[in-house]
């Protein structure tokens, strides 16, 4: 597949110590060289999402999995910004509802505010991944506390500060 033999070059070139894995900083110069520009923060979500193994790093395998969800959120944007550049809220919405989530009105706004770095309503597709990736790994993490699978947890405060401090960005 000529697709993972590109990937895997490509990440050759990342994994510059040959360690097999890369870290957050490498992850982040990769990504801007394509022109896409995250805070370390960010990327440190994106390696959070796909760490399999826990060890704070990214291996090939992980970083397939990130380099797919990366092209679908990517590919919506495209299709959904109609040559402007940009998503405006109801855009944004739409993109989510794609995506498979699903927030109230409130969440959504507080969100959608959040990632609009200039706040005119014009999300550029890095905020878009950035809010995209907030997203599925606030989804994650309350996956991991909701065993039950009724869309509802109970929260310590030990357990609020330890997904606060996971779904940061």
């Amino acid at each position: 597949m000529e697709n993972a033999a590109v990937l895997r070059e490509w990440f050759e070139r990342v994994d510059s110590n040959r360690s097999g894995n890369i870290t957050a900083l490498q992850l982040q110069g990769a990504l801007s060289v394509g022109n896409l520009d995250f805070s370390l923060s960010i990327v440190q979500q994106m390696i959070r999402m796909y760490d399999f193994d826990g060890n704070g790093t990214m291996n090939f395998e992980e970083f397939v999995a990130l380099n797919k969800f990366l092209l679908k959120v990517q590919n919506l944007f495209t299709v959904l910004e109609r040559g402007r550049g940009y998503l405006n809220p109801d855009d944004v919405y739409e993109g989510l509802v794609r995506l498979g989530f699903s927030l109230d009105s409130p969440s959504f706004l507080t969100v959608c505010e959040s990632f609009d770095k200039n706040k005119k309503g014009m999300v550029r597709l890095d905020e878009f991944i950035s809010l995209c990736i907030f997203v599925q790994s606030a989804r994650n993490l309350f996956n991991s506390f909701d065993t039950t699978k009724q869309g509802r947890v109970t929260l310590d405060f030990n357990q609020f500060v330890y997904c606060t401090a996971n779904c940061r960005i």
